[in-house]
């Protein structure tokens, strides 16, 4: 699998069935651990903790920060588990995905009492999807022209590139 919805919408299934089958609570390192291992048995690439090196203005910076997951070398996952997540943790998986030059991540807290509450798609500047797990810059009356079905409030994307997913 190699296309980024497939890949988002298998990181997705499997942090639902995650937060479902054990719920909030538990230790960011436990679902780090259980998420990567299921996303491994569905056969997707997985690397944990991959330290990220890059250049600005001339300077190298070594393993300067880490990525929670990075699956199928496409999709960071960055995994969280508090209470409520706070604006500064989309900023930070934005600027990840600057620096990795790549179109998305996913921001997962299983700290909040409804998965959905706890998921954000983070966009770096890609043009509206035609699927619906990666929504952006698509307002309720596009989606409904283009057929797709929406549960609840409609997507919006921030000016920061956060976004998060309707039901």
């Amino acid at each position: 699998m190699t296309d980024l919805d497939g890949i988002a919408g298998q990181i997705v299934d499997a942090a639902y069935k995650l937060h479902v089958g054990l719920g909030p609570g538990l230790l960011e390192s436990f679902y780090e651990a259980v998420l990567a291992r299921d996303l491994q048995r569905r056969g997707l690439y997985v690397e944990r903790q991959k330290p990220v090196s890059f250049e600005y203005d001339g300077l190298k910076f070594i393993d300067c920060f880490r990525v929670d997951l990075l699956v199928a070398l496409r999709v960071p996952v960055e995994i969280k588990s508090i209470e409520n997540l706070a604006p500064v943790h989309s900023k930070q998986l934005l600027t990840y995905l600057r620096l990795l030059n790549m179109p998305a991540g996913l921001l997962i807290n299983f700290g909040e009492a409804s998965f959905k509450s706890g998921l954000r798609t983070i966009m770096n500047g890609l043009p509206a999807s035609a699927s619906p797990r990666f929504r952006v810059n698509k307002s309720a009356e596009e989606h409904a022209a283009d057929g797709d079905i929406l549960k609840g409030p409609s997507s919006s994307r921030a000016r920061d590139g956060t976004q998060q997913e309707p039901a």
